[in-house]
């Protein structure tokens, strides 16, 4: 014999006197079905895409998942609250219209942002581009755009809750320019990096370094308001975007070759020797594989110093990678050893020549 028939409530609950409840009970279970069956279609829908390699499918799929899920439990408790509304006097249910309204713009303002950070890490990926586009431009648009998201998404709250956004307009242009004033700094480091955005002088994973400053590193993160740089002792070097308006910067990661500058000093007992050997060195590097031919090399005697006779050596390495840039140095200094060694003569030192008279007499 169950509760209905004895008359009794069932958990203090008549469905006689609350027939209600069942609207609330089918609401709630045809919520839990929708969320199901949402979660197979996201499910089938990732096995159909990840048979192409489209970026924006992928990223409009990841993106929308979890806003998807609420949004379906949002309209499920919003319909029971209505079904509340009808049957209760509760003062707390008649926020229900725009609490929903809140929430609804919400979800929207937070799938457009997973949104752009699923295009932004696609763009930049490997998997979707043979060749991906500059992290750093790409950062900086996702960065302007989730800005204008969340800033249509504020006012657009604000009209909801019963405020005006004239007003809102109005005070923001009349405190916008108290807020320059208090922080101006602030603003110029916000400018400072929509120039190095713009302008570009340097990217996230450059070597830079500055002859200004003793700022040296490879650019880990470029931010609105500072940029973050790994030094070479792996010490993270954190600098206002401002300071890149007002100083010089150097970015060796954009080079083209790097330089072989070297002056070799011959003894003076080599005179004889110094051209055939400056001829044999500048042959080697003609016909070294690892020397870039269209650029300039010399190989010249170029001066009578102190204790030897010089030649330079000026001449440019296909790589510019720093490891085997010196490698490739090290196998030409020793190939121009070798020739100095071939030809009889030696590397100077620094020497001098003491001259005696033969009037001096040494003492017994």
């Amino acid at each position: 014999m169950d509760s209905t028939e004895t008359g009794r409530p069932w958990l203090g609950l008549s469905l006689e006197e609350f027939p209600w409840l069942w609207h609330v009970f089918a609401i709630i279970l045809l919520t839990l079905v929708a969320s199901y069956v949402a979660r197979l279609l996201f499910k089938k829908l990732a096995i159909q895409l990840q048979k192409t390699a489209n970026l924006w499918d992928d990223a409009l799929l990841e993106s929308a998942q979890r806003p998807a899920f609420f949004s379906v439990w949002l309209l499920g408790f919003s319909w029971v609250i209505e079904i509340l509304l009808k049957h209760s006097e509760a003062v707390i249910f008649t926020a229900i219209a725009p609490a929903r309204q809140f929430l609804v713009v919400a979800l929207l303002c937070w799938f457009a942002i997973r949104f752009i950070r699923q295009v932004e890490q696609n763009l930049i990926s490997a998997q979707y581009n043979d060749e991906p586009m500059d992290a750093t431009t790409v950062l900086a648009l996702g960065k302007l755009v989730r800005m204008a998201i969340i800033m249509t998404a504020s006012l657009v709250l604000l009209q909801t809750m019963g405020y005006s956004i004239s007003g809102v307009l109005a005070f923001g242009g009349v405190g916008g320019i108290a807020v320059g004033f208090a922080a101006k700094d602030l603003l110029s480091n916000f400018f400072g990096g929509l120039m190095v955005y713009l302008d570009r002088p340097f990217a996230v994973g450059d070597w830079i370094r500055s002859p200004d400053q003793e700022i040296e590193g490879t650019v880990e993160h470029i931010g609105w308001r500072q940029t973050c740089i790994r030094t070479f002792d792996k010490r993270p070097l954190y600098i206002p975007n401002a300071t890149f308006s007002h100083i010089s910067v150097e970015n060796p990661s954009r080079m083209q070759n790097r330089r072989i500058y070297e002056t070799i000093g011959l003894r003076y007992d080599d005179a004889m020797k110094v051209e055939p050997i400056v001829t044999a060195v500048k042959t080697m590097l003609l016909q070294h594989p690892d020397i870039d031919q269209g650029q300039t090399l010399m190989v010249n005697f170029n001066a009578f110093s102190d204790s030897s006779l010089d030649f330079f050596v000026y001449t440019f390495t296909r790589t510019t990678n720093w490891v085997e840039y010196h490698q490739i140095k090290q196998r030409v200094l020793l190939s121009i050893l070798d020739i100095i060694s071939e030809h009889g003569a030696d590397i100077a030192y620094p020497t001098s020549t003491l001259n005696i008279p033969n009037e001096i007499m040494l003492g017994k």
